[in-house]
């Protein structure tokens, strides 16, 4: 454990970030599975409305810095191919 008053304070931001990023993550997985569900259901509507969901919550991490912008374009850009190739 750190020794110095700095030191503490750090290591508390870094669990507290870690945390916060944790969740963000998760809330990502669990947008991207529920757009890979509805695509798999071949339901357009559903898969559509949960696409809108999973690009803002792709966007908004990756303006916190969570995951890098380029990393959220990916995975929007496939996700909404995915979309696209329903019929």
């Amino acid at each position: 454990m750190a020794n110095h008053k700095s030191a503490i304070k750090r290591h508390k931001q870094s669990v507290k970030r870690a945390a916060r990023n944790r969740a963000v993550k998760t809330r990502i997985k669990n947008a991207i599975k529920a757009v890979r569900t509805a695509v798999t259901e071949k339901d357009k509507e559903q898969a559509q409305a949960k696409l809108t969901d999973a690009m803002s919550v792709l966007d908004k991490a990756s303006s916190k810095g969570v995951i890098h912008w380029k990393n959220a374009a990916r995975k929007i850009s496939r996700l909404s191919k995915a979309v696209d190739g329903i019929e």
